[in-house]
């Protein structure tokens, strides 16, 4: 690597940092929080039994995972202006990572086997203290591992939020690259920096997970 190129290296990397810090790593917190939410209410639907929710839950599963995401997010920010709905960029990629994630952490969540909601009941406890003392921390606990993988896929997911012009690192990458002509580079710094940031995500998952086995082994 010559001087010219190690120069760019070194200028272009705070530029592509400053964004995943104030725009990817919002993105990805604000949707993952969000697709916890959506998970936690369409497992409890099903859970329910109830008929007619129970349907349109699975209906949104079968949906949001048999679509592309990126058809997901053209559909909401692209398409949505033509029925007189227009959503801000950053909005639009929080709410489609959100949904889509939803329905994945929905299924991990709903891994818990029926007995436990059974035997809760049984033991005297109502639905609503079956559901929080029981069922979701048993969830939690036994999804952990999966949530937290689904986590660090979101975060190199949101590069697709470029192709709907929120301004987060892949897309101030390509920028950079417009204007310089060094796409090797650039695209293997960009992809550095995502590295960086799942790897910080897999030691606090693995942290995570040993204070759980810690926990439940008290």
């Amino acid at each position: 690597m010559d001087t010219a190129l190690f120069d760019l290296f070194v200028d272009s990397f705070w530029q592509i940092l400053l964004p995943g810090l104030t725009v990817t790593i919002p993105l990805t917190a604000i949707a993952f929080s969000g697709a916890l939410v959506i998970a936690v209410v369409v497992a409890l639907i099903q859970y329910a039994h109830v008929p007619v929710l129970k349907d349109l839950a699975r209906f949104y599963i079968w949906v949001t995972r048999g679509t592309p995401l990126l058809v997901q997010l053209f559909v909401v920010f692209y398409g949505l202006p033509h029925a007189g709905v227009l959503i801000n960029p950053f909005v639009a990629a929080v709410v489609v990572f959100a949904v889509n994630e939803g329905a994945y952490c929905a299924e991990t969540i709903r891994a818990v086997p029926a007995g436990q909601l059974e035997a809760g009941l049984c033991s005297g406890m109502s639905y609503l203290q079956t559901i929080a003392r029981i069922v979701l921390p048993q969830a939690f606990r036994t999804a952990f591992p999966t949530l937290g993988n689904s986590l660090i896929a979101m975060v190199k997911d949101t590069s697709l939020a470029a192709n709907i012009t929120v301004t987060e690192m892949f897309m101030t990458t390509q920028r950079i690259v417009a204007r310089t002509y060094e796409p090797l580079l650039l695209y293997v710094e960009v992809g550095l920096i995502y590295l960086i940031f799942c790897t910080v995500l897999t030691r606090l998952q693995s942290y995570g997970e040993k204070r759980l086995r810690t926990y439940v082994s008290r």
